[in-house]
């Protein structure tokens, strides 16, 4: 308002305060409309934010189970080294063996049988380890497809939520079914994401 007492109304601004006012023919201008519209909308900006939080946690799952397969991986490299010290060592003994003197042979074979023994062990726990690796890789896939989910329904709630205020600008009733068929779309993928699909 400026000193001279002018005021300028902008086009929505009438409306705005009418409704708010409970004009006499709000009904008919599509106040119902306007308050349905406005429910529905926090709602599905409530469910919105809950697959939003939901996407989040499952990206953020499976970054850590992804780390958790690179520490078993690490793990199982490292165990497959400690493999090959040994049948390095193993190897050797072998060839000491077949070089020295039959009253020192023993000695040697005996190294052998123990490397082979201790080799089989680091096998085992290398194997182990992968297999641990692959689940954690696995499990950190299934978060992510699970995560792509959660953000294909927030974003078709948001679009959604963009058609709920067209529709509240233009009052255009098939702009609110629109409205509705995207929120319903959004909460079944939603549904498809919590159901790990």
């Amino acid at each position: 308002m400026s000193g001279s007492g002018f005021h300028v109304h902008g086009p929505h601004d009438h409306e705005l305060e009418h409704a708010a006012q409970g004009g006499h023919d709000s009904h008919e201008k599509g106040g119902g409309m306007i308050a349905q519209i406005a429910v529905i909308t926090a709602i599905i900006a409530t469910v919105g934010a809950i697959f939003s939080y939901m996407g989040g946690a499952t990206q953020a799952n499976a970054g850590l189970y992804k780390n958790n397969a690179a520490i078993k991986k690490t793990e199982a490299a490292n165990q497959w080294n400690f493999f090959q010290a040994k049948s390095t060592k193993q190897s050797l003994a072998e060839v000491s063996r077949d070089l020295s003197p039959e009253a020192t042979r023993d000695k040697y074979q005996a190294k052998i049988d123990r490397y082979e023994k201790e080799k089989t062990e680091i096998k085992l726990g290398a194997e182990k380890l992968e297999l641990e690796a692959t689940t954690w890789d696995r499990a950190s896939d299934e978060q992510m497809h699970q995560h792509h989910r959660w953000a294909q329904a927030t974003t078709v709630l948001q679009v959604s939520i963009a058609l709920a205020a067209i529709a509240l600008l233009t009052r255009k009733k098939w702009l609110e079914y629109g409205m509705f068929a995207l929120a319903s779309v959004g909460v079944l993928v939603g549904a498809l994401a919590a159901l790990h699909i």
